[in-house]
C-alpha cells in the first residue's frame, strides 16, 4: 500500500476513534517518533499523518508535564460567586476550527447554561440502580431539579455575571415555579435574571483560553480557569486542560467535540468548570 493511502485511511480510522474524556489516546503508528524540534518549527512540511503523531506526543507530554487541577486553598460554606467570564455561544464551524479559542472546552456548556451549571444539584450516576459514590475521581452530573434525599451537594445560591454589552453586573437564581398548565402539580425550574445588590461577591472565576499557533498546527489546544479572590487577588486554584484532535474530516466533521482532554470527566462534561471550581469554593449545604 503506498504512503498516501495508507494516510488517508490512518487519518479516518483516527476520526474513528476519536477521543472521550478519560481515555487513553490511540497509538499512530508506522511513523518513526518525531523529535522536538519537528514539533515545534515545520509542522507544515510534515505528512498527515506526521502531524497527527507530533500532536500526539505533544499532547501526552503537556499531559505528563503540566497539566491537571492546583488547589491552594479552600473556603467552606460559599454562598455565590462572580463569573467574571461567560463560555460564549458555538457551533459547528467553531468545532471544526482549529484555532478557535474555546476548544479545550469544546463540551463546556455555554451562555446561560454555563451559568446554570454553577447552580444546579450534582447526581450521581447509577450502576443497576443504585447511586454510585462521588469522589474526586469520579464525579457525577449537574441538574437543576430538587430530589428529595439526593439534594447534599447544591450548587450556589447565586451567581452574579457582569454583562459583556452594558458593563452592569446581574444576578443569577434558580427558582422553583408551579406550571399553570400542568394537572398534576408539574414544577418547572427557571433561571431568574435581575440587576445585583452591592457589595459584589468576594471570589470570581476566570478562564483564559490559549491560542499558541505552533501547538495549534499540531491539533493540540489549551485553556485555564482560575479562582480568585477578588479582595487580594489571590489565586486560590487553577485548572490548565489541554485536548488534542486529527483535522476535520468526513468522519469526523467536529473534531473538538471528540477531542482526547487532560484533565476531563467521563460524566458531566459540560460542568467541568463548576466541578473544578466547587473543590475551592465549597457550596453551602442547604439547612
Amino acid at each position: 500500500m503506498n504512503l498516501a493511502r495508507r494516510t488517508a485511511l490512518t487519518l479516518i480510522l483516527l476520526g474513528l476513534f476519536a477521543g472521550c474524556d478519560g481515555d487513553p489516546a490511540p497509538k499512530v503508528t508506522n511513523m518513526p517518533a518525531m523529535t522536538a524540534e519537528q514539533v515545534v518549527i515545520d509542522p507544515a512540511e510534515m505528512t498527515p499523518l506526521q502531524r497527527a503523531e507530533a500532536g500526539q506526543a505533544l499532547w501526552e507530554e503537556k499531559c505528563r508535564t503540566v497539566a491537571g487541577e492546583k488547589i491552594y486553598k479552600t473556603v467552606p460554606d460559599v454562598e455565590g460567586l462572580v463569573l467574571l467570564k461567560v463560555r460564549p455561544e458555538a457551533g459547528e464551524r467553531e468545532w471544526a476550527d482549529p484555532m478557535w479559542p474555546g476548544a479545550a472546552f469544546a463540551l463546556e456548556a455555554q451562555t446561560d447554561e454555563y451559568i446554570t451549571t454553577f447552580l444546579g444539584y450534582e447526581y450521581a450516576v447509577r450502576t443497576k440502580g443504585v447511586p454510585d459514590k462521588i469522589t474526586k475521581e469520579l464525579r457525577g452530573y449537574i441538574a437543576t431539579d430538587r430530589r428529595p434525599g439526593l439534594m447534599d451537594r447544591p450548587g450556589y445560591r447565586y451567581v452574579d455575571v457582569i454583562d459583556s454589552e452594558d458593563k452592569q453586573r446581574y444576578r443569577y437564581v434558580l427558582v422553583h415555579k408551579p406550571r399553570p398548565t400542568s394537572k398534576i402539580g408539574w414544577i418547572d425550574t427557571l433561571l431568574e435574571k435581575s440587576p445585583a445588590p452591592d457589595p459584589i461577591p468576594r471570589y470570581g472565576v476566570t478562564f483564559e483560553d490559549h491560542v499558541i499557533s505552533e501547538e495549534r498546527a499540531l491539533g493540540v489546544a489549551s485553556s485555564t480557569v482560575k479562582v480568585i479572590d477578588l479582595q487580594t487577588n489571590e489565586v486560590l486554584g487553577e485548572m490548565l486542560r489541554y485536548a488534542w484532535s486529527t483535522p476535520a474530516s468526513r468522519a469526523n466533521p467536529s473534531p473538538w467535540l471528540t477531542a482526547y482532554k487532560c484533565p476531563g470527566h467521563a460524566v458531566g462534561a459540560g460542568a467541568a468548570t463548576r466541578k473544578f471550581v466547587d473543590q475551592i469554593l465549597i457550596p453551602r449545604k442547604e439547612q
